[in-house]
């Protein structure tokens, strides 16, 4: 469990990375990720979201006993 929430905190905090620096008309993914070929502006309330997210996850696997 503990390299789960590790592996999924990471990847969360990538994605809002991805959020962050990249307008919405580059998006990969197109259908998941909220692409908008008309937006040319970044993702902030969604970057903010996987970040809490992904912060979270990684304190739930470091606050777990090793298995």
């Amino acid at each position: 469990m503990r390299a789960l929430l590790g592996v999924l905190g990471i990847a969360a905090v990538v994605l809002a990375l991805v959020y962050f620096t990249m307008p919405a008309d580059r998006l990969p993914l197109p259908d998941v990720l909220g692409h908008d070929p008309s937006l040319h502006v970044t993702h902030v309330k969604h970057g903010i979201a996987a970040l809490v997210v992904g912060l979270g996850c990684l304190f739930l696997a470091w606050r777990q006993s090793p298995s």
